[in-house]
């Protein structure tokens, strides 16, 4: 298994360091892109070091990818075309795409979540075009796994382990992490 996370100017911390860490626990193997400048600034002022360019990764070979929300960063995903064109290409792969926060409305932009149930941070429910609109924290349809935000993070990252590794997994990382509230 093989997750990308891209990191753009004023990505939410919290979101991005809990998908990487809760993944790569999970043995999924994490490659995190920028898709400006590295190190990314985080919209509380933490630089990460990214990986590697987005420029320099292929779409083909991820079995998901997994956007942080935040702002501006949650903007600066959406107004790439590289980071558009990966995510059609991983959803119409049949692959997982998921997005937290803000970011799931970059989902909405590439047209991923017409006729799915989607969540976001309050106020960018309008972005999530074509989605209906779920009052929860986490939210799964088919391939497709959303979060409101960086309380979240978690339970979010968890869910993505439940899919890509299986329950079993899930639920190992779950007690290890001693995370004790189900949403």
């Amino acid at each position: 298994m093989k997750a990308l996370v891209p990191l753009a100017e004023g990505f939410e911390e919290i979101e991005a360091v809990s998908i990487i860490d809760v993944l790569r626990r999970a043995g999924i193997e994490v490659v995190t892109a920028h898709i400006g400048k590295n190190p990314v600034n985080g919209s509380h002022n933490i630089p990460l070091i990214a990986d590697l360019s987005l420029d320099d990764c292929t779409p083909e070979t991820f079995d998901a990818m997994i956007l942080p929300g935040g702002m501006p960063g949650s903007e600066n995903l959406k107004n790439n075309e590289n980071v558009i064109a990966f995510l059609k290409t991983i959803y119409k792969g049949g692959k997982l795409v998921g997005a937290i926060c803000a970011a799931p409305m970059v989902l909405g932009y590439a047209d991923i979540l017409h006729g799915k149930q989607a969540t976001c941070y309050p106020g960018f429910e309008t972005e999530l075009r074509g989605a209906q609109v779920v009052d929860k924290p986490v939210v799964i349809d088919s391939k497709v796994v959303t979060g409101r935000g960086a309380g979240c993070a978690i339970p979010f990252a968890l869910e993505i382990v439940g899919i890509l590794k299986g329950e079993t997994i899930k639920n190992t990382l779950k007690s290890n992490l001693q995370v004790y509230w189900n949403l």
